[in-house]
């Protein structure tokens, strides 16, 4: 096994199991500096056992590297591979139906990897396109996009899918949705867009009926192709309570304006819950099933939010990202028209 695909498979395995973020950059970082060195130098350092004095190598990583120079798989990638939850292992139609992801973040906000190295993580899923949807301004902790750094994204973007083709990177954002139902980005950024993600991230405890308010405001903005975790519950460690509103209400809006409901795949999420989903399907509502992936492994999460939607009995035809990306693009125009 080649030493810096080993590595690189290590992060990726560690993210799909939700690993600390510092182990996942640890061995990013050390692929990072394989790749850098001059013809020879790795054999070179392994014969004279001075991995470690690179920056970046500590012991694990120099163990992983040592053994993939020898041909073997590293032990650690052993173990995370025995440890993958079979469920991530998922070759259900639903599954197998997706072509592409509306919701994922990297560097430009508050995600682990490059642009580029989330699409080529796209691409080895089979997938033929995905959208970056990067943070707005106003959520800082996340450093999200100022309008001028949206713009130069779009420009990367731009560049990317000259490289990458056929594979389509499409232009999104994760917009927040403020108080007033607004959202946190000019209307004509958002027209630009090809994915837009509208989002709560702020004020989750408000009354119910205000926050029906906000819901309906925003489902009813012609941007806005998606809504993303609808309830903002987080469940497992962290666990937070649902937002509360007439979901009645924002569903069938949701389907009168042609807005997918997100299945978020985030396993501290799978948001919306199930009676929520089951209510969604039952007025009409299409879906999107997200990864809202953060890092390159984390596109593996799919699954979770398919076994959802098949318990929930919402088959392929309901699903935009089924489609392919010139399909999904002139369904966004026909229902922003």
């Amino acid at each position: 096994m080649e030493p810096v695909a080993a590595l690189k498979l290590i992060a990726l395995s560690l993210e799909r199991a939700a690993a600390p973020t510092q182990k996942v950059r640890a061995f990013r970082r050390a692929a990072a500096v394989l790749a850098e060195l001059p013809a020879g130098e790795l054999a070179t350092r392994l014969a004279r056992g001075t991995l470690e004095e690179l920056p970046g190598i500590g012991a694990s990583t120099a163990r992983a590297i040592t053994q993939a120079a020898a041909g073997a798989e590293p032990d650690y990638l052993t173990d995370l591979l025995a440890a993958q939850p079979p469920e991530l292992e998922d070759e259900s139609p639903l599954r197998k139906a997706l072509r592409g992801d509306c919701h994922t973040h990297s560097t430009w906000s508050d995600g682990g990897s490059p642009i580029r190295e989330m699409a080529e993580a796209a691409i080895d899923l089979g997938h033929s396109w995905m959208a970056v949807t990067d943070h707005s301004p106003r959520l800082r902790i996340a450093n999200g996009l100022s309008a001028e750094r949206l713009e130069r994204q779009l420009a990367e973007v731009a560049e990317l899918n000259d490289e990458l083709a056929p594979f389509r990177v499409l232009t999104g954002i994760e917009v927040d949705i403020l108080l007033d139902g607004a959202l946190d980005q000019s209307a004509e950024l958002l027209a630009r867009l090809d994915v837009v993600v509208a989002s709560v991230h702020s004020k989750l405890a408000m009354p119910a009926a205000e926050m029906t308010e906000r819901l309906l405001t925003a489902v009813a903005n012609p941007h806005v192709d998606v809504l993303g975790h609808c309830t903002g519950r987080l469940v497992g460690a962290k666990e937070r309570p649902e937002s509360r509103f007439d979901s009645h209400a924002v569903f069938s809006a949701c389907a009168e304006h042609g807005v997918a409901v997100e299945i978020n795949s985030r396993p501290e999420r799978l948001d919306p819950p199930r009676r929520l989903l089951a209510q969604a399907r039952d007025l009409g509502c299409e879906f999107a099933i997200d990864s809202d992936a953060h890092a390159p492994g984390q596109l593996h999460w799919l699954p979770h939010g398919c076994a959802r939607a098949r318990e929930c009995g919402i088959g392929p035809d309901r699903v935009v990202n089924t489609l392919d990306a010139d399909a999904f693009l002139a369904r966004s125009r026909q229902r922003g028209a």
